[in-house]
């Protein structure tokens, strides 16, 4: 049974940082596409960072690229997010995505930005 857990949230003053984590089960995270999206209240889900399956290339959202880090521990299987120079305009629901030919979801972790 796949499932995805996503821990590491919480209240950050602007210019702090956060690591989300993503641990994984019922399958392989470096086999597979994984990814971190977001969603802001009354706003649509985004894509934030991205890890390709084996070599493991990155991409990024424009908006936290040279911010945010994704990267996976394969011992671990699991997948993380380091945030740093957190703006409000972070302030969301980010979740972890398994990719491929089924897509799964975490249940979310809430990220609050705010002074």
């Amino acid at each position: 049974q796949v499932r995805l857990v996503e821990s590491g949230g919480g209240l950050v003053q602007p210019g702090e940082s956060l690591r989300l984590s993503c641990a994984a089960s019922g399958f392989t995270s470096s086999s597979s596409p994984m990814s971190w999206y977001r969603q802001a209240p009354g706003k649509e889900r985004e894509f934030v960072a991205g890890i390709s399956a084996g070599p493991g290339r990155t991409n990024y959202a424009d908006s936290v690229k040279g911010r945010f880090t994704i990267s996976r521990n394969n011992a671990k299987n699991t997948v993380y997010l380091q945030m740093n120079s957190l703006k409000p305009e972070d302030t969301s629901v980010y979740y972890c995505r398994r990719g491929g030919v089924a897509v799964y979801w975490g249940q979310g972790t809430q990220v609050t930005v705010s002074s």
